[in-house]
């Protein structure tokens, strides 16, 4: 049975901190998560990596919208690969899909290349293909790591089933990794319906605009946000290693 795994996808050093600090496994790092992520700057990177002691993988991604880039994205997406390998960074997720809303097997196979030796996700543009079987045979043929996503629906809860079916389909060729709108609240059943080990999301709360407060409200506000953070992945992880525990004793239990 594969070792469970929580990703915390954060946008600054603060939250970087929080995952750590709250048993996150490893980070993704982006910039503007509000819509759906892009690359972050190469000083952030530097700076994260430095601080944490957990793996950084770093999103790949060179504008918001569809993942099918032009030849000047993709040539500012190799850009960003050999960045975060300078960084230090431990992995990178990356997603091309063709016009036709297939996986583009040649320049993700390109880019996989380039990145090695770290690690790779695949990330959600998976979510957008038109038939996620065949999707998923790319992918693997493409050589990723990882494969994170939310079964093509809007967020894990919902397509949790169609996680299990990617899951079983994969055969432990690559490693699932359910991702996309994750919630406390429902993680369990996700993890239980999905079959999965591996988590990733923001954990993210609604909060008031920082133009709403004042110069001293917005400081504890921001620390009370770390806090909370720091506590939510705190539960996740928990609730993560007790359902693989429970896992283990059922799988014990039936031999």
């Amino acid at each position: 049975m594969k070792v469970p795994l929580f990703e915390l996808c954060v946008t600054n050093l603060e939250a970087a901190c929080a995952a750590e600090n709250g048993g996150a496994d490893r980070i993704e790092l982006c910039s503007q998560l509000s819509t759906g992520g892009i690359t972050p700057n190469l000083d952030l990177m530097t700076k994260i990596v430095e601080t944490l002691s957990i793996p950084v993988f770093v999103l790949i991604r060179p504008r918001a919208g569809n993942f099918v880039f032009s030849e000047t994205e993709f040539g500012e997406m190799k850009r960003q690969i050999e960045q975060s390998k300078s960084a230090g960074a431990a992995g990178v997720a990356i997603g091309v899909l063709r016009p036709d809303g297939r996986v583009d097997v040649e320049r993700t196979r390109e880019l996989i290349e380039l990145a090695r030796p770290m690690r790779v996700t695949f990330h959600r543009a998976f979510d957008e293909t038109p038939n996620i079987a065949e999707a998923l045979e790319d992918v693997i043929r493409c050589g990723v790591d990882c494969l994170l996503t939310s079964g093509g629906e809007s967020d894990v809860l919902t397509g949790a089933n169609s996680i299990a079916e990617v899951r079983r389909l994969a055969a432990g060729r690559l490693d699932v990794m359910a991702g996309g709108g994750l919630q406390l609240a429902s993680l369990v059943e996700v993890l239980r319906r999905s079959g999965v080990t591996h988590l990733h999301g923001s954990l993210s709360r609604p909060s008031a605009a920082e133009g709403e407060r004042g110069s001293e409200e917005n400081g504890q506000h921001a620390r009370a946000s770390r806090q909370a953070l720091e506590a939510d992945v705190q539960e996740a992880v928990r609730l993560l290693h007790w359902e693989f525990a429970a896992r283990e004793s059922q799988a014990k239990a039936a031999q």
